[in-house]
C-alpha cells in the first residue's frame, strides 16, 4: 500500500492558510505510508503533466491532527514518488497538534 489510508475530505478544523501562509513552513520529509489523503480521486492528466507544479508550491501540503498526517495538497506530486519507487517526500508540515 502507498499510503497510510485514503480518506475522503478534512476531518480537521479549517486552519484559514493561504499560499503565502504555506510558504513560510520549511519542507520536511514524510513518509508516504504515513500519509492519509484527503480526495479518493485524482486527474490522471495532472499526475502526467510536465509542468504540475508550474503554477503551484513544489512541495506538497500536509496537516498534522490528532496524531495523524492528512495529505491535503500535491496527491499527484506523493504518486508520482511512489511510482518512482520513493518511500518519502518533502512537505510542508502544518503542525495543528501543537496549537
Amino acid at each position: 500500500m502507498i499510503f497510510k489510508a485514503v480518506g475522503e475530505g478534512r476531518p480537521y478544523p479549517d486552519h484559514g492558510l493561504g499560499g503565502r501562509d504555506w510558504a513560510q513552513i520549511p519542507p520536511r520529509q514524510v513518509r508516504l505510508d504515513q500519509l492519509i489523503t484527503t480526495k479518493r480521486e485524482l486527474d490522471l492528466q495532472s499526475l502526467l503533466a510536465r509542468d504540475s507544479t508550474f503554477y503551484g508550491d513544489l512541495f506538497p501540503h500536509v496537516v498534522q491532527w490528532q496524531g495523524e498526517l492528512y495529505l491535503e495538497d500535491g496527491l499527484h506530486r506523493a504518486l508520482r514518488s511512489a511510482l518512482h519507487q520513493r518511500v518519502v517526500l518533502h512537505a510542508r508540515v502544518l503542525d495543528l497538534d501543537a496549537s
